[in-house]
């Protein structure tokens, strides 16, 4: 067997070790995290629970998307992070079980559930037939159903095209990906409406779920680059994976920068040139109370600084710096979904609890804790795919031979 075959658990043996530190230390998070929860007020571990859920799931929904773009895209550029993408998608089946305490306690994270609330408030009434527990509870079932389906069928083809070498599981995999880019496009555009947007059911916007979307594009892509950072400097990527592939990456997360702060402006812009009571509320709340700091830093920290070092070509070459730029995006992208989730529970300023901070770390560490194991169950490398020889050739090019990317 030759190190392009090996399953990553045997190319690099200490992926075993770390699987365990991380699920041990999420594991002991989320037992603190529940001791919380059940001496004291449930809303703010539930409120600390939907951020961190909110990251993860981006974190695995985004790199689905990014998996069937390269599928649709057939470019050689996305055969060194295939597997990552592949590993972070079948962690799909524990986020999905994950969701059960969003959905038991929704009584204490959405008010259009408090039936008393609903019979005096003329908007939740004509939203009622949307915005109800049944109907919630089904849809959320219809998104799982949905991407859990995407999520096994691309990695069992991939598997298979793995085993056999067969061709036309290429061409299988890319007309699967043409619809499911779509399927994905709309189940996360009404998930976000259901799960972020109902906190606050008077208001609305029609951008919400592409800024959703770009925000999840975003947050798979830089952590992908620290995946791969940390994979290039361990055989057999340190043989494969060379500075160009770090500088395609930087661009592409510096587009997905750009992008996320259009779609940010845009919603901003169309509801400031509205000008209506029921739509400005919701800036209004965030602008001109104790929130402003928060907007504000997201201004300069999720756009503007990472815009300006990513302009930089030596930083996009040099994967230590550019791994530094993907774990700040991270935690500005867990910032991003305080300032979306926080403000509906807190009206009168800024409050940060330990939970915001000890619930996305243990989250975070369980969810690693499970892609490391279903990294580990295969070839660090797709080498039957349809671009491996020509991502062969550009690594060539590029630095003949093959050589360590730090």
């Amino acid at each position: 067997m030759t190190p392009l075959t090996q399953t990553a658990d045997v190319a690099i043996p200490e992926l075993a070790g770390l699987q365990r530190r991380l699920l041990i230390g999420g594991a002991a998070g989320a037992a603190v995290s529940l001791v919380a929860f059940v001496t004291n007020d449930g809303q703010q571990f539930l409120q600390s629970y939907l951020m961190a859920y909110m990251l993860c799931l981006g974190v695995t929904l985004g790199c689905l998307a990014h998996g069937m773009v390269h599928q649709l895209s057939g470019g050689a550029g996305g055969v060194v992070i295939r597997r990552p993408i592949g590993a972070a998608t079948r962690t799909l089946p524990v986020m999905t079980l994950l969701f059960l305490p969003i959905a038991l306690g929704m009584s204490r994270l959405y008010i259009w559930t408090n039936a008393d609330l609903v019979a005096h408030d003329e908007m939740l009434q004509h939203k009622h037939l949307y915005l109800n527990t049944p109907f919630f509870l089904i849809r959320a079932a219809i998104y799982f159903a949905v991407w859990n389906a995407l999520a096994y069928f691309l990695n069992t083809w991939s598997l298979r095209q793995d085993q056999t070498a067969e061709e036309k599981l290429a061409r299988r995999m890319q007309l699967l990906s043409g619809g499911g880019l779509l399927a994905y496009g709309i189940t996360i555009t009404f998930a976000s409406f259901d799960w972020l947007m109902s906190l606050e059911p008077h208001w609305f916007s029609t951008i919400y779920g592409v800024l959703i979307m770009g925000g999840q594009g975003l947050s798979a892509l830089a952590f992908l680059i620290v995946v791969l950072v940390w994979l290039s400097r361990r055989p057999p990527l340190d043989r494969i994976v060379v500075p160009a592939h770090f500088h395609d990456l930087g661009n592409l997360m510096l587009a997905f920068v750009m992008l996320w702060a259009y779609f940010s402006f845009s919603q901003y812009l169309i509801i400031w040139s509205g000008n209506l009571p029921v739509e400005i509320s919701w800036y209004l709340h965030r602008l001109q109370t104790g929130w402003r700091p928060v907007g504000v830093t997201l201004i300069v920290a999720h756009f503007v600084a990472p815009f300006v070092v990513l302009l930089s070509r030596q930083v996009k070459r040099q994967p230590d710096l550019l791994m530094k730029v993907a774990v700040f995006v991270l935690m500005v992208r867990l910032i991003d979904l305080f300032w979306l989730i926080a403000p509906e529970f807190h009206q009168h300023g800024v409050v940060v609890s330990w939970l915001d901070i000890v619930l996305p770390l243990s989250m975070g560490a369980i969810w690693l804790g499970c892609f490391v194991w279903q990294l580990r169950g295969r070839a660090i490398l797709p080498i039957h795919d349809p671009e491996f020889d020509e991502a062969l050739g550009k690594i060539i090019e590029r630095g003949a031979p093959p050589r360590t990317a730090h």
